[in-house]
């Protein structure tokens, strides 16, 4: 059986996207590669099949090595910065849970 990972799956009706793109989506990329997360998937302009909070929504899932590693990056001061510059910019939901990895 393959070893769990931790994935942080962001869903977000971004109202601002000019804003989050110049000031969030340039800082936070390096960040999770610094706490050892990596991107498996970007993505904008979903379209919720069931229970819709929004019309057009972005997705993000990071892929981590473990809860601990999600968890220290989201609770770090480097990333308590960056989350300043989303404020405004849109309403996001954030889920942490474990998996095998994608693919396996």
């Amino acid at each position: 059986m393959a070893e769990s990972r931790c994935y942080m799956i962001v869903i977000g009706d971004i109202t601002d996207r000019e804003r989050f793109l110049e000031g969030y989506a340039q800082v936070v990329p390096p960040l999770v590669e610094q706490f050892g997360g990596r991107y498996v998937l970007k993505g904008a302009g979903g379209q919720f099949l069931e229970n819709a909070w929004c019309d057009k929504p972005s997705a993000l899932i990071s892929e981590w090595p473990n809860r601990e590693a999600a968890i220290a990056f989201w609770n770090s001061p480097e990333y308590a910065d960056a989350k300043k510059l989303r404020e405004g910019a849109g309403t996001f939901q954030v889920l942490l849970i474990n998996s095998p990895p994608i693919g396996a």
